[in-house]
């Protein structure tokens, strides 16, 4: 087999896995739907307490430099989540069209005013609400918490 053949067959293979969804497409992806895991999924945690606001934001490094003004910590599993993704486009914030919504329960932390990082102080609210989170990749994977 020459190697000209051999590259096209790993080509072909590897876009074969990709349209499966079996492989990953891009390391900035990853990174963004990591980011996106470490600032925003709880599936555990019961929130809505100023206490767990102050405790979360601190240990997901979201008061290192300067105090986040405000964060929202959704409280279901990774695949429900994931799986928002799914549903209809809509338009983003930004004028794209890779956002998605769903309802689930969060916990948004909202800054006090005139604390000073790293001792940030938050206010927090406890609901089962709509939110919208765009997705990006092959899989479809949220990578940005829009609202």
């Amino acid at each position: 087999m020459t190697p000209q053949r051999i590259h096209s067959l790993i080509l072909l293979l590897l876009l074969t896995l990709l349209g499966l969804g079996l492989v990953q497409p891009s390391s900035g992806q990853d990174f963004m739907y990591q980011r996106f895991l470490r600032q925003h999924v709880d599936p555990e945690g019961t929130g809505g307490s100023n206490a767990y606001c102050n405790i979360m934001m601190q240990r997901r490094k979201m008061t290192s430099y300067q105090c986040k003004r405000v964060n929202t910590f959704i409280h279901e599993d990774i695949w429900n989540i994931r799986s928002i993704c799914s549903t209809p486009s809509i338009q983003c914030k930004n004028g794209l069209m890779n956002c998605h919504e769903g309802v689930v329960k969060v916990t948004d932390c909202r800054e006090t005013g005139g604390s000073r990082a790293p001792n940030c102080r938050y206010r927090a609210t406890a609901s089962i609400r709509r939110i919208v989170v765009a997705c990006e990749g092959h899989p479809e994977v949220p990578v940005h918490f829009d609202k």
